[in-house]
């Protein structure tokens, strides 16, 4: 008897499968928040392994800059299918079971991609100021191996400092809800089920936030001060409008995720604030920055337009 009750505590402590209310208190508007998200989801991946497929199959686009934007649209990929085909399941279907294992799975990829899609914004800002401040030297410095070792140092960075995110959230007693009040299983969103004290792993979890932005934000803020600087010393407006525009997509992109993620960062602190607004906030952050960068890019860069065009058009013999 005692070891059916242990067992029993234990399966309450530490759950099998918690469950995902989707976008608590507005149920009933599940059905249409679902015909946006499936929209969202097609033009993403639409777009985004569309400019995977140019930029490998068109030599032009063989440099750093569409290198680094390669790694974005392939993260905006993994981080879509991270987290929507489990929303399309709640909304839709009903099923919102989610198991403990494939919890915290979900949970690290979620942390781990948005950490590393920061890192590349910060590295794609030092490629623009070596093609600007340094451009006879561009090739020559950001060689495919130099830019693999970059994409890789990001990839370590992102794994090593979100790996304890998950495991310590995994390690917490569960003894009171396992109903997660979020569509996907969001770090702060699981934690606050717990029923003990998670001052360590809040603190960790906002010490991890804190330096990967403060830092990315710092490296991409001095990169653009150096090519400010380098910009107003051209001498016609023709160069310096170049200049410009080989970085406005960058900007774009920069200002659209920091500025969500902000947004979501500041709204989950707030505690006067109804909970579903949390998790709207949430999906945004992660979920139009990938809808929206093909977009970005492929209007406003002519080497893309380029390329698409030349895909789609059969060529004379």
């Amino acid at each position: 008897m005692d070891k059916i009750m242990t067992s029993t505590n234990l399966s309450d402590i530490y759950p099998d499968i918690f469950i995902l209310e989707g976008l608590p208190g507005v149920e009933p508007s599940h059905v249409w928040i679902s015909i946006i998200l499936l929209i969202m989801y097609v033009l993403a991946m639409c777009g985004n392994p569309l400019m995977v497929l140019l930029i490998v199959s068109e030599p032009r686009l063989h440099n750093p800059m569409y290198y680094f934007l390669c790694s974005l649209f392939l993260t905006d990929i993994i981080m879509l299918n991270s987290i929507v085909p489990k929303m399309f399941c709640i909304f839709w279907l009903n099923q919102k079971e989610i198991s403990f294992l494939s919890c915290y799975i979900q949970m690290f990829f979620v942390h781990c991609l948005s950490s590393l899609e920061s890192g590349i914004l910060m590295a794609m800002a030092f490629d623009r100021y070596m093609a600007i401040c340094n451009p006879l030297h561009y090739i020559s410095v950001l060689t495919n191996t130099l830019i693999m070792k970059i994409v890789l140092v990001l990839v370590i960075r992102s794994t090593v400092i979100v790996i304890p995110i998950s495991w310590m959230s995994s390690r917490l007693p569960y003894c009171q809800s396992h109903i997660i009040p979020h569509s996907y299983c969001d770090h702060m969103a699981v934690a606050q089920l717990s029923c003990t004290d998670i001052t360590i792993d809040n603190a960790y979890g906002l010490t991890v936030v804190l330096i990967v932005i403060v830092f990315d934000i710092s490296c991409i803020a001095v990169s653009y001060y150096l090519i400010l600087r380098a910009v107003f010393r051209l001498s016609t407006k023709n160069a310096k409008s170049k200049a410009f525009g080989t970085c406005s997509s960058h900007i774009c992109t920069i200002l659209m995720l920091y500025t969500l993620g902000l947004f979501s960062f500041v709204t989950y602190r707030i505690g006067n604030i109804a909970p579903y607004i949390h998790v709207i906030m949430s999906n945004i952050y992660l979920l139009i920055p990938p809808t929206l960068n093909p977009i970005i890019y492929g209007v406003r860069t002519q080497e893309i337009r380029t390329a698409a065009f030349h895909l789609f058009t059969p060529v004379a013999y």
